[in-house]
């Protein structure tokens, strides 16, 4: 079938399926511009993703899996033509009778972004998220954008699959979870997964096929003497089993440091009710009571989102109970209308907003829009500062007024000073919990009623940043260093003058200036502010001062300081004798270093990261850094693989195995390592606690083939129960 065949298909079934979503005569318009402007004959000089199938398809995700609707479809179908300047925003907004200005704009300002590089810079992130800010509705499209880029990603080049993979984890998995998009975030984790560590995946994939029969008799021995109960309470409902995605089981995995056999709580049990809005919370209690009469239920694993939702909308009852074998079943509770904004998150919350209040969603992009305004906030601290807020695991603590702040877990009394007003934050000193004195360190929990301590002559210092969580304070607090360290340099510099006016000695800006880089300072305001703290003997900076006007007399040979010096990049040492190692467009012979921070080794499916000083770094592609580095510096990632076979060269790997504390397990590995003929055993430590042991062994080995082999047989021991490579 031809492109422009398989259009109209996909777009008359679009129009069937969402009747309301055009007039006729907007039908037709519609599809005569595509019809007219798009180049349907040259597919092979188009990019990847950005056909008219695959914008139908982004059609199809804002409709169908998001709840988006007019003013969001016309905007994907045309920004193009608009970009071109084949339309005007004008001449749509006139021709559908719709305001998509504010999108439209949005989104051609994201697209000159990714015009500059295809791999975000650092410095884009913080235009991006402007772009963003400015119209909710520009973050769902680029979402489903990025979604449709994932499930075909299959067509791009080889060399911009890592890395929009990565970007995917890093970056629009994280914003579609912020938005309530549970099913997506779950969808790109898992598709970025399946790019970036293809063996993981489909092990688990494979596992969680085989073990579907009995997960699936499982489930139902679960719910049916449920069902009974549950139908005796006269609604309507539906129950059924949801398998945990692939991403959640192996990061479940990397945490708890166990394989796949031992992680029980696969799948969740969803139940929802089809009942009216008044009846909501009573129906989903009294199902909670039923379970909890079937089934014995673990009080801190209750989640109760229906008194308070999630800052993102967010409404359900969650709780884990002890099923059949003994195993530990969690169980999710809500009603239609709860799972439809949990699975389309924000759009479907604004459908409701006329029956519930609106979401913590402008007050979260009004805080996005205070980091964006910090100009002393570099973009890579942004980024950490955007994701400091970005998942809702939250508390909710009240003022003594009864007034309900909600801050993120782990906040502090002074992060609760501060969302108040930064005033009160900046003079905190204290707080009184319960009626009880706490510190500014306090953590608060659920329920605690603060009342904020205050005194005119607190200022904020820098141990404070490692007190608070939230990125409003930090910011604050940021901000008012900035003000001390200001007027700290100003009285210290008025303390200079004044003294060197004493001794009829004039101050030369750019001599003080050298002077502070002579005795250390990187700044000369840093400099000025020690003085101003009286750190430096006033004697010894005017004799210092003096002694620049002095001549002196050095070697005519180069004097380097350690502050200034950088191995060149012939210096660099290599870890190899052997040119195993191909980086770049087979260029062999370059310097290069193997990372620590995940010491790969021959075999290890490995990338190029070129340092500051000069050479480059070899990681591992699942290197725990790696999404980052490509995300904030993919102009400085280099291909890197190995060639030829790995003669004489030995790596140090260190593994982490967990076991039983038997008499003689240590023993039984170390004599294993000891048989084995290219492999040798450089350090050991063992920790025994309650009945379980935990090692690390450093050993040498030649590359991966090795490592595995070894691995399989510390597994074997009597006692292991897993080997881990950390």
């Amino acid at each position: 079938m031809s492109e422009i065949l398989f259009f109209r298909n996909q777009y008359f079934k679009l129009l069937r399926k969402y009747p309301l979503l055009f007039t006729y005569n907007e039908r037709k318009e519609v599809r005569n511009i595509i019809t007219k402007y798009y180049d349907f004959y040259s597919p092979e000089t188009r990019e990847p993703g950005r056909s008219v199938i695959d914008k139908i398809k982004i059609v199809e995700v804002l409709l169908e899996e998001i709840g988006l609707g007019k003013a969001a479809v016309l905007s994907v179908l045309f920004y193009e033509l608009v970009e071109k300047k084949q339309l005007t925003i004008d001449q749509i907004e006139k021709q559908f009778n719709t305001q998509v200005a504010s999108v439209l704009n949005g989104m051609l300002r994201v697209r000159e972004l990714y015009a500059r590089n295809a791999s975000l810079e650092t410095e884009n992130f913080r235009k991006l998220f402007l772009t963003f800010a400015e119209d909710v509705r520009v973050i769902l499209i680029i979402i489903a954008e990025h979604l449709q880029i994932m499930r075909t990603l299959d067509e791009f080049p080889e060399e911009n699959r890592q890395n929009i993979a990565r970007e995917a984890s890093f970056l629009y998995a994280p914003l579609a979870h912020r938005m309530g998009l549970y099913a997506i975030k779950t969808e790109l984790e898992d598709l970025s997964l399946k790019h970036t560590n293809r063996e993981i995946y489909k092990e688990i994939a494979k596992k969680l096929n085989e073990t579907k029969r009995s997960r699936d008799h499982y489930i139902a021995e679960f719910i049916n003497p449920l069902k009974v109960k549950l139908e005796e309470l006269g609604f309507q409902f539906e129950m059924k089993g949801r398998t945990k995605s692939i991403n959640s089981i192996y990061s479940k995995i990397k945490k708890q440091n166990t394989p796949f056999e031992n992680i029980y709580d696969l799948f969740a049990i969803r139940i929802i009710f089809d009942v009216p809005f008044d009846k909501e919370k009573a129906a989903c209690w009294q199902a909670y009571s039923i379970i909890a009469d079937l089934y014995q239920p673990n009080p801190k694993r209750l989640r109760d989102w229906l008194s308070i939702p999630k800052t993102n909308g967010y409404e359900s009852l969650h709780t884990t109970v002890l099923g059949p074998e003994g195993k530990w079943v969690e169980v999710q509770i809500r009603t239609v209308r709860m799972d439809e904004v949990a699975e389309k998150g924000l759009a479907a919350h604004w459908k409701y907003k006329g029956i519930k209040s609106e979401s913590g969603m402008d007050e979260w992009l009004a805080n996005i829009r205070e980091i964006l305004e910090n100009p002393e906030l570099n973009a890579v601290d942004f980024m950490d500062e955007f994701k400091l807020n970005l998942y809702d695991k939250e508390v909710f603590v009240f003022t003594p007024n009864g007034d309900l702040h909600k801050l993120p877990k782990g906040a502090t009394a002074l992060d609760f000073a501060f969302s108040i007003h930064s005033n009160i934050g900046c003079k905190c000193v204290g707080a009184k919990v319960g009626g009880k004195n706490v510190t500014i360190k306090y953590v608060l929990n659920n329920g605690d009623q603060v009342e904020v301590l205050t005194s005119p002559a607190q200022k904020p210092n820098q141990a404070w940043l490692k007190v608070v969580t939230t990125s409003k304070a930090k910011n604050k607090i940021r901000q008012a260093l900035k003000e001390v360290e200001f007027k700290d340099a100003e009285m210290g510099r008025e303390t200079l003058i004044r003294r060197f006016k004493n001794w009829k000695i004039d101050l030369d800006d750019g001599k003080i200036s050298r002077l502070a880089k002579k005795k250390g300072f990187k700044t000369v305001s840093d400099f000025y502010q020690e003085i101003a703290h009286e750190k430096l003997d006033m004697h010894v900076v005017r004799d210092g001062y003096l002694d620049l006007d002095k001549p002196t007399f050095t070697d005519q040979s180069e004097i380097r300081s350690a502050e200034t010096f950088s191995k060149e990049p012939g210096q660099l040492e290599s870890t190899s004798k052997e040119d195993v190692l191909v980086i770049g467009e087979d260029l062999k012979g370059v310097d290069f270093r193997l990372a620590k921070c995940c010491n790969p080794i021959y075999g290890d499916d490995v990338f190029g990261f070129v340092a500051v000083a000069g050479g480059i770094k070899i990681h591992r592609t699942d290197c725990p850094n790696a999404p980052q580095m490509i995300a904030r510096f993919g102009y400085r990632i280099v291909k890197a693989r190995w060639s030829g076979k790995s003669v004489g060269s030995q790596y140090p790997i260190t593994l982490r195995i967990v076991g039983h504390d038997d008499i003689g397990i240590v023993t039984n590995i170390t004599s294993l390592i000891s048989k084995e003929k290219n492999i040798t055993l450089r350090s050991i430590s063992v920790d025994s606690n309650a009945g379980l042991f935990q090692g690390n062994l450093t050993i040498m080995v030649t590359d991966t083939k090795e490592l595995d082999g070894i691995v399989k047989k510390i597994q074997l021991i009597k006692g292991v129960k897993s080997v881990s490579r950390s």
